[in-house]
Formats: structure tokens, sequence, C-alpha cells
């Protein structure tokens, strides 16, 4: 601090390094969300399972009973 008075160039003391990372958890590539190829599509909305079929996201399915977007389960 050149003048004394705590006034010192910005960008400099503690507080301002980067930290620990992302915390990436070591998930693997792509976060290593695969489900594999057996599982159900439960639907967000009413709670409707479908059995997953392979090379058809979950999330590229419609609900046969309301129609809202299914996710993996």
């Amino acid at each position: 601090m050149p003048r004394g008075d705590r006034t010192g160039p910005r960008g400099q003391g503690p507080g301002t390094g980067r930290g620990i990372g992302q915390g990436g958890g070591g998930r693997g590539r792509f976060g290593g969300s695969a489900a594999g190829p057996g599982g159900d599509c439960i639907c967000p909305n009413c709670g409707e399972r479908v059995s997953h079929q392979t090379g058809i996201p979950c999330l590229e399915q419609k609900c046969p009973k309301c129609g809202a977007t299914m996710t993996r389960g």
C-alpha cells in the first residue's frame, strides 16, 4: 500500500485467488451420467414408468398418460 491508507491496487492480497477448482468429483468425461441399457423412463409430472428402449433417450420420449417429457430413473 503505497500511501499507507489501505487503498492499494485491486487484485492483490487475500481472497483474490482462484480457489480450489471446480470440484469435478472424479466422475470422468462428460460427467459420467450414462445409465446403461436397462432401467425405466419416468414421467416427472405424473410418475408413469415406461421401460427404457436402447438407442432412444428418455428425454426424447413423451409420457403416454400426460404427454410430458420423460426422464431417466
